[in-house]
């Protein structure tokens, strides 16, 4: 369970990175849901597993490399989803019960309908009716600082119409592209040669992002809607429908779709008739947001971690539209995965024209039956990426339906861009390169080497590994301690400082421990906690190169797919052969610390002994957790008569009452303190 929480995590942290700071989603909203509802649940049911660091506990992604970021005044949150009239329903009846109302008095609440906007999320801050600052929704809690850009968007006022403005005003909404500027912006890049952007989102957010060589009339296309008013609100107001009133007279844009509807059938109505007008709009949009209207039940229904309980986002279901599967090829991601993508007659569907789509597996295209000539029905998911939803049986030729090899060919043996081997692992359902080396993920993973948990590499950023890569002074991962200040400093904004202090750190990499080295190779399934276990086994590289796979499905906490994964990585001879290089280039492994014996032996105050967290702890988690860990004690998620402890904190809830019952001893901190102590 701990793993594939740890996996889970991983996932979603991924996701969000590639939503919020690279513009370049991979997985529908539909899929990531599943992803975070699947952490969600298992962080629920195991609480001791839960840790501030999860991407539960958060919004959005950390602010990207390059801006000055400043704390927002007060956090970002996101929306929880509905995505059908049921769920919407469902939530007017967490709304009802929150506010304690009696079972029918339900159409009492009001509601304020909001087009959901398809682009980025922002805060300005007004001092005095001016304005002085601009930040992205960043990770909820700091966003980046993109004021200079902001100045250029027409339609955020330098100053608020207001004859006494508040101190400080934070003015919440969304940047959007409207679709004739995104057009428009599309024809003129064309004519000069460029490639035109994929959709008025991306293109929006980009445009928020430049630092250099700076479009000022992408800048000067967008448009800022407001939608909130998280500090400087008068007192008199509420409201939100009389806020978003205030914000319009202030001289923001505001939605002219906005209502107020009363109960819930009427919000879903609206809903309804917003979906039918979608096509009409000047600006995408891909649902309808729906806040409690009272602004003293909104206070009285407070927040979660990441979400209000008072607002929801309710999804559009994704455009659809019909087109030929052309031919079908197969692309290598960053993580070494092979992906069938159908390539299509292009077609226009949610406002993009599509002209491939991901096949995501073998099984996929078996599953669908999908054949080279049908007739195919596609969407984009989440109004992002497109995705085939069936074939069109009825309208399939007679010599397509004699194509039922292509059903079967498996993906390739070999790898389409290095030639090595494929592998599949069982249980899973992509086909991946594992060459260490492959070009298609060498960035990827010279990143994730790079990375501070592994070998921590300072000031090997992103832009640098493009660079590295694409000017070719790294082709295969263990260039990167071949390199010299020569080399470097043929590099764009590659100073000999820069050179040398990165030429600093890179020495100092070459000094690490052989846990930091596993998980730096990016074998998959190979996290933090993996590589420990692997290297608390065997000890050195040379007796983990020597394993055999029953040994490495032996150590406890791994499982078959994990043992296979090592056993396929380190058996492949073009990464023992990486390995090697790794060491004549001076990457030198620390000896494993022996383990003491007999009267050396420290005492183990907590040996054997299971304890459980509870509650809202001083520390992180993971801090008490490995501290009880680190003196011999085991923590577990589940309050049973083998519980020796509760460790609780504030709020500790139905665990504590649970310890209660059984009889099972509840220390604070304090005394989790002294017992480690031996006190």
């Amino acid at each position: 369970m701990r793993l594939r929480i740890a996996e889970l995590r991983d996932e979603v942290l991924r996701h969000d990175a590639l939503y919020y700071q690279e513009d370049a989603p991979e997985l529908s909203d539909a899929d990531y849901d599943v992803l975070r509802r699947e952490l969600v649940a298992l962080e629920t049911e195991h609480p001791g597993l839960l840790t501030s660091d999860s991407p539960t506990q958060r919004v959005g992604a950390l602010p990207a490399e390059g801006f000055d970021t400043a704390p927002h005044r007060s956090p970002m949150l996101s929306l929880d989803n509905a995505m059908n009239a049921d769920e919407m329903r469902a939530f007017e009846v967490r709304v009802s019960k929150l506010l304690e109302h009696p079972d029918g008095e339900s159409s009492s609440i009001d509601f304020v309908a909001e087009p959901k906007l398809d682009g980025s999320g922002i805060e300005l801050i007004y001092a005095k009716g001016v304005f002085v600052q601009g930040l992205t929704r960043g990770d909820g809690q700091t966003g980046e600082d993109v004021t200079v850009n902001l100045r250029h968007v027409p339609s955020i006022p330098e100053r608020l119409a207001a004859e006494d403005p508040p101190e400080i005003a934070s003015v919440r909404g969304e940047i959007v592209l409207p679709l004739a500027a995104f057009e428009s912006l599309n024809a003129s890049r064309v004519g000069r040669e460029l490639k035109p952007f994929e959709n008025p989102r991306n293109a929006a957010a980009g445009s928020l992002r430049q630092i250099h060589d700076i479009d000022f009339e992408r800048l000067g296309s967008l448009e800022f809607r407001g939608y909130s008013l998280a500090e400087g609100c008068p007192a008199e107001l509420d409201r939100q429908s009389q806020i978003l009133d205030l914000l319009g007279r202030w001289g923001f844009i505001i939605s002219p779709e906005i209502e107020t509807c009363h109960g819930v059938e009427e919000a879903i109505r609206f809903h309804e008739q917003l979906l039918s007008a979608r096509g009409d709009l000047p600006v995408e949009i891909d649902g309808t947001v729906f806040k409690v209207d009272r602004i003293d039940q909104q206070e009285t229904m407070g927040t979660l971690a990441r979400a209000p309980r008072w607002a929801i986002a309710f999804k559009f279901p994704p455009e659809q539209a019909e087109t030929v599967l052309e031919d079908i090829e197969v692309q290598v991601g960053r993580t070494g995965a092979l992906t069938p993508v159908a390539r299509l007659r292009p077609v226009r569907v949610g406002g993009v024209t599509v002209s491939n789509a991901s096949l995501h597996n073998q099984d996929e295209i078996e599953r669908k039956d999908i054949r080279i000539g049908d007739w195919i029905m596609i969407q984009r998911a989440g109004d992002v990426i497109p995705q085939v939803v069936r074939v069109r049986l009825d309208r399939r030729h007679e010599s397509v339906a004699e194509g039922r090899r292509l059903v079967r060919r498996a993906l390739p043996s070999q790898c389409p861009v290095c030639d090595s081997p494929t592998v599949r692992l069982e249980g899973e359902a992509v086909t991946r390169c594992a060459n260490l080396d492959c070009p298609a993920q060498l960035k990827n993973n010279l990143r994730h080497l790079a990375g501070r948990s592994a070998l921590d590499v300072d000031g090997l950023g992103e832009k640098l590994v493009d660079q590295l890569v694409e000017a070719g002074l790294v082709t295969r991962l263990s260039d990167v301690f071949a390199l010299d200040e020569d080399s470097l400093s043929g590099l764009e904004r590659m100073g000999a400082k820069s050179a040398a202090n990165l030429i600093a750190a890179l020495e100092r990499a070459r000094e690490t421990t052989l846990p930091r080295l596993l998980f730096a190779l990016g074998i998959r399934h190979v996290g933090q906690t993996v590589a420990e276990l692997l290297a608390d086994r065997f000890g050195t590289l040379a007796e983990m190169l020597a394993a055999r796979p029953e040994e490495v499905a032996a150590i406890e906490g791994i499982g078959p797919t994990i043992a296979e994964s090592v056993s396929r990585f380190m058996a492949d001879p073009s990464n023992r052969e990486e390995l090697a290089r790794f060491g004549e280039l001076g990457l030198v492994l620390a000896a494993p610390e022996e383990k003491p014996s007999g009267e050396d032996v420290p005492p183990q105050s907590l040996d054997g002994l299971i304890f459980v967290l509870t509650g809202t702890l001083s520390r992180p988690r993971g801090e008490v957790k490995n501290s009880i860990e680190a003196a011999g004690g085991k923590v577990t998620g589940t309050v049973s008569r083998k519980t020796h402890y509760v460790v609780a904190g504030e709020d500790p809830g139905s665990k504590a009452r649970k310890a209660a019952d059984l009889g099972v001893e509840i220390l604070d901190e304090t005394g989790l303190n002294a017992l480690i102590a031996g006190e």
